[in-house]
């Protein structure tokens, strides 16, 4: 849809009272409407209580940001939403608000097809060329001594320092959002942080004030569906999709718009842990992301993203199903096919990391000449609010200062002082224009300067969201309907374990509803897995439209069959053999990818003709979790200390309950055996290492990751 040629919708006025969905709060005596986006607006009567700013003065419209019409820019006079927002950017001293716990590197991008057509962007320009990067991952709702692998979005900011000034595109591993005004950012945030009267709990979502906002909010139902499947488990930081989130523009040396949409796609492919196996990588590692990442890089093994954009016209935004200003929503690669342009590479740690993943300040407003922002009111809000929060989280507005922020391109402005100034206009003049010609310091460049998109505007001024905005199923329905089933199953199973820890019925049930318009076997599956007596479904503001399925969408469905960059746990006792335990670390290396070993002592074991071998990991502190497939290789005399010990048994129990692929000899059978996998649970991931070729098939049935035919075995709620 277009950013201004749509035809503007009335202002908000109250439409018939509307009980949001059933059952409601019998306690409350708030009248609840919903607006012309299908957002709603819970208002009172109450002449003495209710809703102001800090000022003391009544707010009509929680909802929505000050816009020219119902879908134009964001106005700087909206002294709520810049209150709101900017209290919230300075609520935590000195970690970020959101994105606190994060791991960063450097590396570089690299142009591998020109878009000078259509932007006049100078990385875009010439094939072939390097530009330094840096990329910050993060989760969202942890504090900064979190753990890594929470249920979250992870954050995939990248900072460009191109030739024209640094340009960052602060994205995210799910290419929609919760909200679609950036004026309820400060309370998704909340609602999903420790809850603020009882200090817990850290870095979940799992509780009472995340569901009953969400809930009330049906505007999220289509990222829900994405936090609530294995994308929001990320296997590595490696194994993980970036996007740009909002609609952008290029702009070309002529002026001439296309609206963009950003994409990194990671070479190796897609992988997520399952939810059980996440909960005990949090016992063993809570570090596993950052170490993952450090350990790849200084291997050597450059993790590598290809980057693609996704080109459209006004015609197209026109045409399609949806608001393309909705940060609640696609655009399927179906029918918009991304096209590869570059590849980003991490080829470098860090030196500090206070000074450069702590200290590095990522804002949306950063952007080079050729490309602009578009009217999407969560993009407009974040450019006020990152800029905000660095001034307040890194003390002074000379953030840019640091040499992770600073420019690497030669950059002159008269911008002087303020707290830990690094260096100040040289000479006389700290003005212009001024009188003192060359020596007066730098002048505006109408030929390389920024130009913003000349678009029209034509608006009244108004609080509102556009009906265009409205639907809030359709593209949730299809994220749901595009996974396997083992997908969907996880989805539902995420969906029952987070509204098991709710304590509030109504807020389950309210849910339930949601899900039942969403998808009605979904509904049904949750509904049943709590318990509960089903709702009638949610009355959707906008009747929701069959938009098919999407491949692109499903990790399972995309799994590229390697094993590289993948890591084999090998436990291994004294006396194993070593003919077999050589070939099979030389397979593994071959695929592309690591071993590592696990023995019963730190020390590690002797091999059958005594060769030794250092040890990672100690049992006790190596589970199986921490590895994509294992091996389990033991002499007669070693097998016989495993049998009886619990940490052992863990690893094998383990493994074969996430429907991992498992090696073992003959003398590692008994291990299995006595944990339950006998003759009759052994399947195609479960393979005997009785030859070469039994050590090959092996290998390359690893790159398939998991043995999904084996989780009806093993879940109850499969």
């Amino acid at each position: 849809m277009a950013t201004s040629s749509k035809k503007s919708s009335k202002p908000h006025s109250p439409k018939a009272p509307f009980n949001l969905l059933t059952p409601s709060n019998p306690t409350s005596s708030l009248e609840t409407e919903r607006g012309n986006g299908g957002e709603v607006h819970q208002q009172t009567a109450d002449a003495d209580v209710f809703l102001t700013t800090q000022q003391g003065i009544p707010v009509a419209d929680d909802q929505n940001s000050l816009k020219t019409g119902d879908r134009g820019e964001t106005l700087l006079e909206d002294f709520h939403f810049r209150e709101k927002i900017f209290h919230f950017d300075h609520e935590r001293i000195p970690e970020r608000v959101v994105h606190a716990r994060g791991y960063g590197a450097h590396g570089y991008f690299e142009l591998t097809k020109s878009l000078s057509d259509v932007t006049r962007a100078d990385i875009f320009q010439r094939v072939g060329e390097k530009t330094e990067a840096f990329v910050r991952f993060s989760t969202v709702a942890g504090s900064k001594g979190s753990f890594d692998l929470a249920r979250d979005v992870r954050g995939f900011a990248v900072k460009l320092y191109t030739k024209q000034g640094n340009w960052d595109i602060v994205g995210n591993n799910i290419p929609v959002f919760f909200i679609q005004d950036a004026i309820k950012f400060p309370d998704v945030i909340h609602a999903v942080k420790p809850e603020p009267d009882r200090g817990f709990p850290q870095a979940q979502s799992a509780h009472d004030t995340f569901w009953d906002f969400i809930s009330l909010t049906p505007e999220s139902m289509h990222m829900i569906m994405w936090v609530m499947s294995d994308r929001a488990i990320p296997r590595s930081f490696r194994f993980m999709e970036g996007f740009g989130v909002h609609t952008f523009r290029f702009l070309n040396e002529k002026g001439k718009p296309t609206f963009v949409k950003f994409h990194w796609k990671p070479k190796l492919g897609l992988q997520s842990v399952m939810w059980n196996e996440a909960v005990k990588i949090n016992g063993a590692d809570p570090d596993f992301h950052r170490r993952d990442l450090w350990d790849a890089i200084t291997m050597g093994n450059f993790p590598e993203w290809e980057f693609g954009v996704q080109l459209f016209d006004q015609k197209f935004a026109d045409k399609f199903d949806f608001d393309v200003l909705d940060a609640t929503k696609l655009i399927p690669e179906e029918i918009l096919p991304v096209q590869i342009v570059g590849r980003l590479v991490l080829d470098r740690v860090v030196d500090n990391f206070f000074a450069e993943t702590e200290q590095v300040a990522f804002c949306t407003q950063n952007i080079p000449p050729g490309v602009d922002f578009s009217n999407d009111p969560l993009l407009q809000g974040r450019n006020f609010s990152y800029l905000d929060t660095q001034l307040k989280r890194l003390g002074s507005p000379n953030f840019t200062h640091i040499p992770v922020n600073a420019p690497r391109c030669p950059f002159a402005h008269f911008q002087q002082d303020g707290h830990m100034a690094m260096h100040n206009p040289k000479g006389r003049a700290n003005y212009e224009p001024n009188s003192w010609g060359d020596e007066g310091g730098p002048r505006e460049t109408p030929s390389l300067g920024f130009r913003s998109f000349a678009e029209p505007i034509d608006g009244t001024k108004q609080r509102i969201r556009p009906e265009s905005f409205a639907d809030h199923y359709s593209q949730a329905r299809m994220f749901y309907r595009s996974q396997t089933p083992p997908e969907q199953k996880h989805i539902a199973d995420a969906l029952v374990f987070e509204l098991s820890k709710v304590e509030h019925p109504h807020i389950r049930e309210r849910m339930v509803a949601h899900l039942l318009t969403l998808d009605e076997s979904l509904g049904k599956t949750v509904g049943n897995g709590l318990g509960i007596r089903l709702p009638k479904p949610a009355a959707p503001a906008k009747k929701p439209i069959d938009v098919g399925t999407s491949n692109a969408l499903s990790i399972v469905g995309r799994n590229l069959g390697t094993f590289e960059g993948r890591k084999l746990g090998i436990f291994a006792t004294s006396g194993a053999d070593v003919k077999t335990f050589k070939a099979l670390v030389s397979a593994v290396e071959k695929s592309g990818g690591v071993c590592e070993l696990v023995a019963p002592k730190i020390s590690g074991i002797a091999l059958s003709d005594g060769t030794e071998v250092a040890a990672k990991q100690k049992i006790d502190g190596g589970p199986s979790v921490l590895f994509d497939a294992v091996a389990i290789l033991a002499s007669e005399e070693g097998i016989n200390l495993l049998l009886n010990d619990a940490p052992s048994q863990d690893f094998v129990r383990d493994a074969y309950a996430h429907c991992k692929f498992i090696a073992f000899n003959a003398e590692a059978k008994r291990l299995l055996e006595k944990c339950g996998v006998t003759d009759n649970d052994l399947d195609d991931g479960c393979i005997e290492l009785s030859s070469t070729n039994a050590i090959a098939n092996f290998v390359k049935a690893c790159g398939n990751l998991r043995v999904w035919d084996r989780e009806a075995k093993v879940d109850l709620d499969a």
